[in-house]
């Protein structure tokens, strides 16, 4: 009883899940995926087991119609279960079994140019399409246009029951912590009584932490912004207000004062060893610490 949006983003590699669910931690229940190979959604009646086996076709250079093909056919359990797979270079499958389609409730999924959208137990067959349609005239980085997307499924209806849990997942090569796990984001909402909310919250954090800066985004720590900066590490700790530290000019002591404080407020992937910040940092820390 779930609803999903697979995705690509063909200009960066990315591939992403989104994906709500009257059904407690159901992110890491369905959501399969592996960079530059692709992603899949094992729903209803969820056999893990074919993601996992699933992304090792794909890796082999397998079509999405014959993986499924290939999976479903030693399944018993067939009519059971809700799949869909999304390749990196934008090929795509999906399968309903017939029982699902019994099942109280609209059954149905939708096709984009680089997404794909499914879900059982709805209450409209609408839904995947609203999804799809969100995601793809949507704003914002891949990540929020994904969860924009569970939005507008919740907006067509969502799923019969109600919600309870929600997850994204998003998957490219050199990204995650230190640009070494593949991942660049793993949320799941595990039970909330609005989990896509929940869902775009804990996201902002996660691109504050986990995400480097957007160099679009750095500005020069000049006579307005460092008087801030210094009052705020003074305030903190981090800076002696009676000692030379203190006077307005923004050097390495600063510098080094400014490290240790994004340190511990974990904005790790983000610290600077210049005399610039980022503007997403700034306003963050502004928000949280006043001024």
């Amino acid at each position: 009883m779930t609803y999903s949006i697979l995705a690509r983003e063909p200009e960066t590699g990315a591939l992403g899940i989104a994906v709500q669910s009257k059904f407690p931690g159901v992110a890491n229940l369905i959501c399969h995926g592996r960079a530059g190979v692709g992603v899949i959604a094992t729903q209803a009646f969820s056999n893990p087991d074919h993601g996992t086996r699933g992304l090792d076709l794909l890796a082999l250079g397998v079509p999405p119609e014959t993986v499924l093909d290939l999976l479903l056919a030693e399944d018993a359990a067939a009519g059971e279960r809700q799949i869909a797979i999304l390749s990196a270079d934008g090929r795509a499958a999906q399968h309903t079994g017939e029982a699902v389609e019994s099942w109280d409730g609209a059954a149905s999924v939708a096709f984009g140019d680089n997404a794909i959208a499914h879900g059982n137990s709805l209450t409209s067959e609408d839904v995947p399409a609203a999804m799809v349609a969100r995601f793809e005239r949507g704003e914002g980085d891949f990540q929020e246009r994904l969860i924009a997307a569970l939005v507008a499924g919740e907006e067509a209806g969502g799923e019969l029951r109600g919600v309870q849990s929600a997850g994204l997942q998003v998957f490219l090569a050199g990204a995650g912590y230190g640009g070494r796990q593949g991942k660049a984001v793993d949320i799941s909402i595990y039970d909330h009584t609005d989990p896509i909310s929940e869902l775009s919250r804990c996201y902002r954090l996660h691109r504050l932490s986990y995400f480097g800066s957007d160099p679009d985004n750095l500005v020069q720590i000049d006579g307005k912004i460092a008087p801030y900066l210094i009052r705020l590490l003074m305030r903190e700790g981090y800076l002696d207000p009676d000692s030379s530290n203190s006077a307005g000019i923004w050097g390495p002591e600063k510098i080094a004062a400014m490290a240790r404080f994004m340190g511990v407020e974990n904005y790790d992937n983000r610290i600077r060893d210049d005399d610039l910040i980022d503007t997403e940092v700034l306003s963050d820390i502004r928000a949280r610490k006043g001024g």
